[in-house]
């Protein structure tokens, strides 16, 4: 059984930092893509970070990049995402999302990943 569990999330000032961990279990790591996604109220679910290929790409939304990094513990299967200089628009619930990649997949890191973390909240105040 697959399972996806998001910790590290909270309330932080604008500027501040947070890191994110995603426990995974119940699968090849190595088969699937991973990565962070986030809702915030109003809005669609966002693809902000994944990793596809163990690490050899990797893709980051244009908001959170050169803020944001994503890393992974293999001995732990966990993933990480380091968030630094925080915005108030960051705030949202931060989801962890797996896909399997099947020969050929395209590395696309959106909504539509087929396993999901229960959330984290992050909420950044100004």
């Amino acid at each position: 059984e697959v399972q996806l569990v998001e910790s590290g999330g909270g309330l932080v000032q604008a500027g501040g930092s947070l890191r994110l961990s995603c426990a995974a279990s119940g699968f090849n790591f190595d088969e699937y893509a991973i990565g962070w996604f986030r809702q915030a109220p109003g809005k669609e679910r966002e693809g902000v970070s994944c990793m596809f290929e163990r690490e050899r790409y990797t893709y980051y939304a244009d908001s959170v990049k050169g803020r944001f990094t994503i890393s992974r513990d293999n001995a732990k299967n966990t993933v990480y995402l380091q968030m630094n200089n925080l915005k108030p628009e960051d705030t949202a619930v931060y989801y962890c999302g797996i896909e399997y990649m099947a020969p050929y997949s395209d590395y696309v890191c959106e909504d539509t990943f087929g396993s999901w973390g229960q959330g984290t909240q992050v909420t950044v105040s100004s």
